[in-house]
């Protein structure tokens, strides 16, 4: 634990919810609370995990990584 408001000890998080605000939430007015919980839940759950490029797995989707992984990993096993 470091102290307070040290952005380097989450870093993780404040880059989600920057990529949050930015992407998706200061765009959109709701007219309800829940309307906005659900949609930022889609939101999360659709596009940020599946379609979203993330660096940590070489600028491609979750989406294509896994397919790619997968292709390898059929043909490891077909060598062997």
């Amino acid at each position: 634990m470091g102290y307070t408001g040290i952005c380097w000890d989450n870093a993780m998080a404040e880059s989600f919810f920057a990529t949050l605000k930015t992407e998706f939430y200061y765009r959109r007015i709701w007219p309800t609370r829940a309307r906005a919980i659900r949609d930022v839940a889609a939101w999360i759950e659709d596009r940020y995990n599946r379609r979203r490029r993330h660096s940590s797995i070489g600028h491609v989707t979750p989406v294509d990584f896994e397919l790619q992984y997968s292709s390898q990993a059929a043909e490891i096993q077909l060598a062997a």
